[in-house]
């Protein structure tokens, strides 16, 4: 009797689509920097069982160098540092599971609409390099598994991420496909990578987070280059649309004013390990301003921010009535200190990206250096 199953007990129920079909009769180069993207990509692919030493058990001490990468110093708080260091070390395993676990989750999503956009796109360099996204997103998809299984359990994919990826996939659009999963979903993804990676000392993370940023640098650039030519061809409305997807993702997985934000899920995780999270909150608000008046005043901008919303506004999709949105958003979530007082001295903050974003993040891997837009605003949580 074959152990084989057409439906398992993991999978969930499928939902429609809405996505067109677009064939190509032109095979010749027509957007040259997508071209060039493909061809580097093909070159860069790599193969988890062999260059990926799978053999390394996980070092907890060294993993415990982890960031959370929850934006606040939470684990600076006289509550959490109270805690044995057995019980640290616990908690830093089920948040990093839960991180590592809604990563993996992002990859699935990435690796379906990455197959959508080879069919949808318009543009023969395009289908290709979406073709080799989706070869990328499989084996991200199959190191993430593989590492949270030595680590911890794979956990539940968090509400907003889920929301994020179906409104993606099921749009019929495939501008706003490659806004929601290139440059907002990408986009956090690629800083959260690179935070994780420079910070933690656990050798087989930090080689899976190198070779992984590595393509999510590439899927990112696809996202800018591919935008940038296509956002001057849109009129009012449809530049609009594309503006507030950008917007409605943002918000549903960064915006603490709602309760099912990626924060909210951790704090579930937590409390569901045993951790009393409404004596975290205390500790934390007593604290947390101190805390980060003691860190260098040249705080280092947070994933939306820093990278995000410079995005948008290379693509030319961060009009000024999107804007103050954004800024208003990001102001009742960390302070006007950062984010700016008025919309004038918010996109005065905004960091320029480098015209190349996908040598600009391989340099930084290179070096092992990064060097983040910071802000001039002085010490506050990334977001």
């Amino acid at each position: 009797m074959s152990d084989f199953e057409l439906e398992t007990s993991t999978q969930e129920p499928p939902f429609d689509t809405a996505m067109k079909v677009i064939y190509q009769w032109n095979y010749d180069p027509e957007v040259e920097e997508l071209r060039r993207l493909y061809v580097k990509a093909a070159e860069a692919q790599w193969v988890s069982e062999r260059d990926l030493d799978w053999d390394r058990d996980i070092d907890m001490h060294l993993f415990e160098t982890t960031p959370l990468g929850l934006g606040l110093p939470v684990q600076e708080t006289s509550y959490w540092r109270g805690q044995t260091e057995e019980r640290r070390l616990e908690l830093t395993r089920k948040t990093a599971a839960f991180r590592l676990s809604n990563f993996l989750h992002g990859e699935q999503g990435a690796l379906m609409v990455a197959s959508q956009l080879v069919n949808a796109v318009p543009h023969t360099d395009a289908k290709f390099y979406a073709a080799t996204q989706t070869m990328d997103e499989a084996r991200h998809v199959e190191v993430f598994a593989q590492y949270i299984e030595k680590l911890d359990e794979i956990q539940p994919i968090a509400a907003p991420l889920k929301k994020v990826l179906d409104d993606t996939l099921q749009t019929g659009d495939w501008l706003k496909k490659l806004v929601g999963m290139q440059i907002v979903v990408e986009g956090l993804a690629l800083f959260s990578f690179r935070e994780m990676r420079s910070l933690t000392e656990e050798p087989l993370l930090k080689d899976l987070l190198t070779y992984v940023a590595r393509d999510e640098s590439r899927h990112h650039a696809y996202g800018v280059q591919y935008l940038e030519r296509c956002v001057p061809e849109l009129g009012k409305e449809q530049r609009e649309e594309l503006e507030d997807f950008a917007l409605e993702a943002a918000r549903t997985l960064i915006d603490a004013r709602r309760s099912t934000t990626l924060f909210a899920s951790m704090l579930e995780v937590w409390s569901n390990a045993g951790l009393d999270a409404t004596a975290l909150l205390e500790s934390a608000a007593k604290e947390i301003p101190d805390l980060l008046s003691k860190q260098n005043k040249k705080r280092r901008l947070g994933p939306v921010q820093g990278f995000v919303i410079p995005t948008l506004r290379r693509c030319g999709l961060l009009s000024e009535r999107v804007a103050e949105h954004y800024r208003e958003m990001l102001a009742a979530n960390l302070s006007t200190g950062v984010v700016g007082e008025d919309l004038e001295e918010f996109l005065s903050r905004i960091p320029d990206l480098p015209e190349d974003t996908a040598a600009w993040v391989l340099s930084e891997l290179q070096e092992d250096e990064r060097e983040l837009p910071v802000s001039r605003g002085g010490a506050q949580p990334a977001v």
